[in-house]
């Protein structure tokens, strides 16, 4: 795949690279990261993201960019949302797939002597695991409920609190949901897993901020080194997961309808003013619902473990903020001059528009990062940085470099209690499985889309 440098931060794949391409590919990274980019088809998967109808400006990736299905992860492309397209494959299968982080009046010398015991405790009141089920009982009347009215929903049964809503990326909740657009099976799926954690990099984290960066910022978001705080990564389980899975078929059906020719048909889509479109919209929203709920339950039942193991009020335990990553949205942005109604999907993108928090999660063995959004990130990149550190070693690979290992015993050793469901929960997602995260956040950093305010330093985890 032919690539540019055009700037320190900033790769350019031209439009001429691909047959078909509408609008060039673009890619924020450092020369080491696009070594790394360069080893799987994340670049070739960028470009057919550029060749979908309607694009606009550019198909971008961030650092954390690789091989994903249909657009790479890390990937953001906005369509115009009246004459472009709506692509499934393009938002991803864990729809809302997100990151809450929850700031505590904790420090780390409280919490370091109880660790283990904290740590057992919250490992047994969340459910994990693959297909996880025991978490909060609905019927199918509440389940389409928590699915249009999202964490407000949950807030409204008694889990959490009414300003938890006000740090929420859309305050919990995007407008337009349409269970009756849900499939049977997608709705069978989610019955069980409100307030579930799930398998593969999903995880609950308690850290310490280790490092701040820029004290005005911290002190605004009331953050401070030695505090505690938890990360509650997860998403919208099998619920959203069935809902991609049934509109990829819906959407490779509308390919001939429309005559509508893409390179890769995991990037199947269906025309934004079409009924395929419109009902995945619905479905979609109301997954991206569901997670929002599902992280609510899960926070109400983190902070009945800290009040129990360590005597803190719920009060005292509040929602910094909580972002998307698998999503698309309608918003504004201006394109050649001018303001255009667009549907932005970011597949495994956080968005990071002024002011707002952005939390990055990396690795259970080394730190995540709190930033905010930037005016150059409304410029440059419809409003989106960074998610994650992105993987480096496929499930597969890292199990395999971890065989005789103990992953828990090297964690322990720098001062990580792990506890995790199913044979190689631990030896898949193991450090070195990802690229270091702070190398991520430096060039998103640098290249100005969002700006580093604190580091956060694993002591506990749970995981699938």
């Amino acid at each position: 795949m032919n690539v540019e440098q055009v700037g320190p931060y900033l790769w350019r794949i031209p439009m001429d690279a691909k047959p078909g391409m509408r609008v060039p590919g673009f890619v924020v990274a450092d020369e080491a990261l696009m070594t790394q980019i360069r080893t799987d088809a994340s670049l070739e998967q960028l470009a057919n993201g550029a060749t979908l109808p309607g694009i606009v400006k550019g198909a971008f990736a961030m650092p954390d960019i690789h091989q994903g299905y249909g657009l790479p992860v890390g990937g953001v492309i906005a369509t115009d949302a009246r004459d472009g397209v709506v692509s499934p494959g393009a938002i991803g299968f864990d729809i809302n797939c997100g990151v809450r982080l929850l700031a505590t009046t904790l420090e780390e010398a409280d919490v370091r002597p109880r660790l283990p015991v904290l740590v057992g405790a919250l490992y047994d009141a969340i459910p994990t695991g693959v297909g996880a089920k025991g978490g909060l009982r609905v019927d199918r009347k509440a389940l389409s409920a928590a699915a249009t009215g999202g964490a407000g929903w949950a807030v409204a049964q008694g889990y959490g609190l009414a300003e938890d809503l006000d740090h929420i990326e859309s305050r919990g909740r995007i407008d337009g949901a349409q269970p009756d657009a849900v499939s049977d099976h997608a709705m069978e799926r989610g019955l069980q897993q409100l307030g579930t954690l799930g398998s593969g990099n999903h995880f609950l984290e308690v850290q310490v901020i280790d490092e701040v960066y820029d004290p005005a910022w911290a002190e605004r978001l009331g953050v401070h080194v030695g505090q505690v705080t938890v990360l509650i990564h997860t998403g919208s389980r099998g619920f959203g997961h069935q809902v991609c899975t049934d509109y990829l078929k819906v959407s490779e059906a509308a390919l001939k309808r429309y005559r509508i020719s893409v390179p890769d048909r995991q990037l199947a889509c269906a025309p934004a003013d079409s009924e395929e479109a419109r009902r995945y919209l619905g479905a979609m929203r109301s997954a991206a619902n569901f997670a929002f709920a599902n992280r609510q339950v899960m926070t109400h039942w983190t902070r009945e473990v800290l009040a129990r193991v360590l005597g803190l009020a719920p009060s005292s335990v509040r929602i910094l903020y909580d972002v998307a990553h698998n999503i698309a949205k309608e918003e504004e942005h201006e394109v050649n001059g001018r303001r255009r109604k667009l549907i932005v999907h970011r597949k495994g993108a956080t968005r990071a528009f002024p002011d707002q928090p952005v939390l990055v999660p990396g690795d259970m063995g080394r730190y995540s990062f709190l930033l905010v959004g930037t005016e150059r990130a409304m410029r440059e990149t419809f409003g989106s940085t960074c998610h994650g550190a992105g993987r480096v070693m496929s499930r597969t690979a890292a199990v395999k470099a971890a065989r005789g290992r103990r992953i828990d015993e090297e964690l322990r050793e720098r001062g990580v209690v792990a506890r995790a469901t199913g044979r190689h929960a631990l030896t898949e997602e193991m450090p070195e499985a990802y690229k270091d995260v702070k190398h991520v956040v430096d060039v998103v950093h640098q290249f100005g889309i969002s700006r580093r305010v604190a580091r956060m330093r694993p002591m506990g985890v749970i995981k699938g």
